[in-house]
């Protein structure tokens, strides 16, 4: 009862353990998800405004590389544009990014010039719809680089000697703003609408996008109006978010050394706007919703240029947002958590099921050991009977005390009965043990089991007569043949019917039939006995069981009789069933198929 209790304990104390093990693991994990949101967060949030970064540096190469002073393009000198030319198609990636230059002399009258790529030089044009509609954005104190229904880029070409003699005047401090400036004229750089939407934007959502930290995204370019421009999917929602074609000034790339041009796969290099070194206070800078920018002097230039854009005025055209494949980053990582709690709750459930399972195995391992025990114990008791008959038979025999031939052949036919019982037994006990290992071999053929029933009756028969039983018998006439073991199913018959005799207690009576129904052949051994109790039905056919009724009444018997009798019918593929109630006797039922 110790050892019972001791073993109930640890187990319950081990499932509480799983229990507060699942506890923490359902905390620990959702720290863990709050961490890895925070991370992926950061994460999509770094590699997308690295996308907008290189997008928007390998725009500004393209508008900044061919920033010239308005005396080349008063003196119409264009060595100068076409070495910047030559230098932006060796250093980008995409030299099909820019299809035309041109030129508008702002005055009286606007004259417009193309860049005539074989000759190196700019060459009179004539205005079309498309450049017409730019015309508006021309004039005026603010001026916005980007024509995205183009697209096209704008840079303006100041008359810088008169308006750095203006700002310098201003004051102590000076801010240079655009209406400082006065506007020569505007570079137009169209560029090729397909090479960004199937080159570039691409290339750069396979760069950041393609799988990160094993998350994938989609992602979607839109337009001011909101209409897609590329998309790998259509968007729901949005994790993250930037501006392209940005030239703000905080955004700046600046070539005049030549050295910084940067593209796609390069690294970004000093940002410089120009060659004129001024400071700027922030305090006014932000007054006058500006932003604060550090011009520098480079080395071997003569003249400086300003180019400066007030803030809010070039927010950027186009908008990248970026969304989980999941529907969202926060979505993704709640399945991921659903899912390592599935897995971490399945593992320490099947850790709870193992050890309820090895604690129920070894509580039938010690209830099977002891129904050994047992059964040694009444195989031991039921051999010593014979044994003590045959012993004292036999000495009565060899000691001459029984010399007359009547109590000869009586003893003799003593020891044969004990014999019998004991080879009987022996036989049972073997059958048993050659089910269990598989080796018992069957003899299948086609058996009338009318015979069958028959063979058992006749081989019961004196224990039958010596009880006193009243047999009844039933078998139908013209029963169909079977597939069986003759000899295998006679036994099974003929053990059911020496448990009716052995436990029919008072009532001494015995029914067999055998009958034709539903397809089988059902044989049926009834009495009148002591019964069985209802909770112990699912039981009996166990090896080695035997009901403590049966014990206490000190009712002879080894436990194996009934599972060997399963053992034989279900290797003829049929069923055993018993109807039974506790005083009133017990009906078995053999189901062979035909």
């Amino acid at each position: 009862m110790r050892r019972s209790w001791f073993s109930i304990i640890t187990v319950a104390v081990l499932l509480g353990l799983l229990v507060l093990l699942a506890a923490l693991q359902y905390k620990w994990l959702g720290q863990i998800s709050d961490r890895e949101r925070e991370h992926l967060h950061t994460r999509l949030n770094a590699d997308t405004k690295r996308f907008a970064e290189d997008f928007n540096r390998e725009i500004q190469n393209a508008y900044f590389n061919f920033q010239l002073p308005s005396k080349s393009w008063r003196e119409k000198n264009w060595v100068e544009f076409a070495k910047r030319y030559e230098f932006w198609k060796e250093k980008t990636e995409y030299d099909a990014l820019i299809t035309d230059f041109y030129f508008v002399e702002l005055g009286a009258e606007e004259k417009l010039s193309r860049y005539n790529k074989e000759k190196n030089a700019f060459e009179p044009a004539r205005w079309n719809a498309e450049l017409d509609a730019l015309k508006p954005r021309f004039a005026g104190d603010s001026f916005a680089p980007i024509a995205e229904e183009i697209p096209a880029l704008l840079m303006p070409v100041h008359d810088e000697h008169e308006g750095i003699k203006r700002i310098l005047a201003r004051s102590e401090n000076p801010i240079p703003r655009p209406m400082d400036l006065k506007k020569y004229g505007v570079l137009i750089v169209r560029l090729d609408a397909d090479v960004i939407k199937n080159e570039i934007l691409p290339a750069l959502a396979r760069k950041y996008f393609s799988g990160s930290d094993g998350a994938n995204y989609e992602l979607a370019v839109s337009n001011k109006t909101g209409e897609p421009v590329f998309e790998t999917q259509k968007l729901s929602a949005s994790d993250a978010s930037a501006k392209l074609f940005d030239l703000s000034p905080d955004t700046f790339t600046f070539f005049s050394n030549k050295e910084a041009l940067s593209s796609i796969k390069s690294e970004r290099k000093q940002m410089v706007f120009s060659q004129l070194e001024t400071k700027v206070n922030p305090a006014d800078a932000k007054e006058k919703g500006q932003t604060q920018v550090e011009l520098k002097v480079l080395e071997g230039d003569t003249k400086p240029r300003i180019r400066m854009f007030e803030s809010g005025e070039t927010p950027g055209a186009w908008t990248l947002n970026v969304q989980h494949t999941d529907g969202s980053l926060d979505q993704f990582i709640a399945n991921t958590r659903r899912k390592n709690l599935a897995i971490s709750f399945g593992i320490l459930s099947l850790l709870a099921v193992s050890v309820v399972l090895i604690f129920l195995s070894a509580q039938r391992a010690k209830l099977l050991a002891q129904r050994q025990m047992d059964f040694v114990s009444s195989v031991s008791h039921e051999f010593r009977t014979p044994l003590a008959v045959i012993y004292s038979a036999g000495e009565n025999l060899a000691d001459g005390v029984a010399n007359e031939q009547e109590k000869v052949s009586r003893y003799g036919g003593l020891i044969k009965g004990e014999g019998k019982k004991l080879s009987s037994m022996v036989e049972q006990i073997l059958d048993f043990a050659g089910a269990n290992s598989g080796k018992r071999k069957f003899d299948f053929r086609q058996t009338n089991v009318g015979k069958v029933g028959e063979a058992a009756i006749a081989e019961c028969r004196p224990m039958i007569d010596e009880k006193g039983f009243e047999l009844e018998t039933e078998i139908d006439e013209n029963l169909p043949l079977i597939s069986a073991d003759e000899k295998a199913l006679t036994q099974a018959v003929q053990n059911l019917i020496a448990n009716a005799v052995k436990y029919g207690d008072g009532a001494k009576w015995l029914h067999v039939s055998a009958r034709n129904g539903a397809g089988a052949i059902k044989i049926a051994v009834e009495d009148k006995g002591i019964g069985i109790k209802k909770n112990e039905l699912g039981k009996i056919f166990e090896p080695f069981y035997r009901s403590k009724a049966v014990v206490d009444e000190q009712i002879h018997g080894n436990g194996l009789g009934l599972s060997l009798v399963k053992q034989i019918v279900e290797a003829h593929g049929g069923k055993i069933t018993v109807e039974s109630e506790l005083g009133k006797g017990s009906r078995f039922t053999i189901e062979i198929p035909f």
